[in-house]
């Protein structure tokens, strides 16, 4: 059975987040959701979430997962408040573990923070496969972008994550901690293997002038137009192309604080002995 695919979109990040499911009324789950930030005041709101919430409640679905793709660097992760507001279970690819680990460093969390993943409900596992309703997804292993990178394939759709931009767009960085091109190529192979009806939905979309933005292709039009990954591109191009452009690119905006929220599953850091939670920004290291 194939799903419908609702998608949101949150302007300030370039977000794409979706709930999948099947009918009104029936089981769902949501991917990728956004918690909004405001970088200047350090102050979070629930806007683009509450529109995910608003559509569960109106189709009158039942959230089963609430899944990530990978631990974000450029938004925060609502997945613990849609879990107070719809319920839910929080997973995320069990490599999260490794990300975590490279992060508590680089942030010197010490002992409070573990790094078993624990802070999310469910771990999954390469190709797991899990049942919501009379729909199911698979969970597949694509690292590259990061060490944990899942996508999600649900009957005739994936969603990508950052493995994956628009065909004229192309693919996702590799230069952060644990990033790997070489892996990012065999990871988007196993994507471009699916048959090419197969729809895929985008986790950003940065367009070029002379089109909107866009959230859904098929793994047929990545196969012949994606400017990094078609079909005839070799590893080795993949790899020193993909080498070069990250030398030229900016962080993230938000890379400092939302890594620190997002391995933590979205939980914001704990307060402190006046009630505060703080955001670690680390000087000079990056």
């Amino acid at each position: 059975m194939d799903p419908v695919v609702q998608h949101f979109f949150d302007q300030s990040t370039s977000t794409l987040s979706y709930v999948v499911y099947e009918a009104p009324g029936s089981k769902a789950n949501v991917i990728d959701s956004v918690l909004n930030y405001d970088s200047k005041s350090g102050s979070t709101a629930t806007i683009a979430a509450d529109q995910m919430v608003r559509f569960v409640k109106e189709h009158r679905l039942q959230v089963e997962w609430i899944l990530e793709t990978h631990a974000h660097a450029d938004h925060f992760s609502a997945a613990p408040y849609i879990k107070q507001q719809l319920e839910g279970r929080i997973a995320i690819g069990s490599q999260i573990k490794v990300v975590q680990q490279t992060f508590e460093h680089i942030f010197n969390l010490g002992q409070d923070f573990v790094v078993d993943g624990s802070q999310f409900d469910y771990l999954l596992n390469a190709d797991e496969k899990i049942s919501f309703g009379a729909l199911s997804f698979k969970a597949l292993f694509v690292p590259g972008h990061t060490p944990a990178c899942m996508v999600y394939e649900i009957g005739d759709a994936i969603s990508v994550g950052d493995t994956l931009f628009m065909p004229d767009v192309g693919s996702a960085r590799c230069d952060f901690s644990g990033g790997d091109a070489q892996q990012l190529y065999r990871s988007a192979r196993i994507i471009l293997s699916r048959p090419p009806k197969t729809k895929l939905f985008m986790c950003h979309d940065y367009p070029p002038s002379d089109r909107t933005k866009a959230y859904e292709t098929t793994v047929g039009a990545q196969q012949q137009g994606n400017i990094h990954l078609r079909d005839g591109i070799s590893e080795q191009q993949f790899v020193t192309m993909r080498f070069t452009r990250d030398q030229t690119l900016e962080m993230p905006v938000l890379i400092l604080p939302a890594i620190q929220v997002n391995i933590r599953a979205g939980y914001l850091p704990p307060v402190e002995d006046n009630g505060i939670a703080y955001i670690k920004i680390p000087l000079n290291t990056l």
